[in-house]
Formats: structure tokens, C-alpha cells, sequence
């Protein structure tokens, strides 16, 4: 699923909400997950899952074209990890089919 499938689906759920309203509402959750995560906080839905960073240090890597040697710095790098009830839902609509 896509973003704007997500979107037009929020929408069609949500007759009483304007289509504006619902994407701006959408998109101020995106903002506020992506600002915690830049400020270095974890981001947590219960029962949904949480968000949180990863620190990958500075290591030597390779152009794969090339082969030449090249220099990679430390980043953090987001991650999600599905909550225990998500975990359990999808386990189990798998199992259906």
C-alpha cells in the first residue's frame, strides 16, 4: 500500500472529515514521528509498533564500480519494530490464507 492508497482509504472511512483535512492529519503524524526521530527520540503506538534509530559507525567501504576504497560516516539510521498485537494480527490473517 502506498501512501496516497492510505490516504484515499483514510478518506473513504472518514466521510465526515474533509479529503484536505484527513491528508493534512495524516501528514502532521508523519511530521511529528519524522521531528521525534531527528531529535533522537523513540516513537512508540501502542499495539501498533515503535520507531526508533540506529547508529551505524564509520567504516571502509567500496565503490562496486569502481573497487576504489571509500570512506563511510557514522549515521543513524531509522528503524520500526512491529508491536506484540500488530505481530499477532498479521500472524494470524497469514494463517487464514
Amino acid at each position: 500500500m502506498t501512501r496516497a492508497e492510505l490516504i484515499a482509504r483514510l478518506i473513504n472511512d472518514l466521510p465526515s472529515l474533509p479529503p484536505r483535512q484527513v491528508e493534512a492529519a495524516f501528514q502532521k503524524i508523519m511530521d511529528i514521528i519524522a521531528q521525534n526521530l531527528a531529535e533522537g527520540n523513540r516513537v512508540e503506538l501502542r499495539g501498533f509498533g515503535s520507531f526508533g534509530l540506529r547508529g551505524h559507525s564509520a567504516h571502509e567501504g567500496r565503490n562496486p564500480k569502481t573497487g576504489a576504497k571509500v570512506t563511510v560516516e557514522q549515521k543513524k539510521v531509522p528503524y520500526f519494530r512491529a508491536g506484540k498485537k500488530l505481530k499477532k494480527v498479521v500472524d494470524q490473517l497469514h494463517k487464514d490464507t
